[in-house]
């Protein structure tokens, strides 16, 4: 069974920073992309940051130059570094692993999700 498990979420100051990390974990082959999603409270979700196996990102037009998303192939995990954070930023962040090759085939997964509040 593949999981993927979330965390770095919390409470920060606007103009603060934070670094969401999530690991995937199970009989894992492969990963395709790996991706940042947020949804905030009465939105529909939405995509922040995704990065292909190959290292090719993505970014929301809201985020870009504030927000940095990486991945280490070894360890199945991917971060994602939010730095200058608005309180428009505030949403659960959510994990995303697409096209992962496990045991059970090719599947799509999502983590649980992890709170960014953003402050004063």
């Amino acid at each position: 069974q593949v999981q993927l498990v979330e965390s770095g979420g919390g409470l920060v100051q606007p103009g603060g920073s934070l670094r969401l990390s999530c690991a995937a974990s199970g009989s894992i082959f492969s990963i395709g992309a790996m991706g940042w999603y947020r949804q905030a409270p009465g939105k529909q979700r939405e995509l922040v940051a995704t990065i292909t196996s190959s290292g090719s990102t993505n970014y929301a037009f809201s985020v870009k130059g504030r927000f940095t998303i990486s991945r280490d192939n070894a360890k199945n995990t991917v971060y994602l570094q939010m730095n200058d954070l608005k309180p428009e930023d505030t949403a659960v962040y959510y994990c995303n692993a697409d096209g992962v090759l496990s045991r059970a085939g090719y599947n799509d997964y999502w983590g649980q999700g992890t709170q960014v509040t953003v402050s004063s």
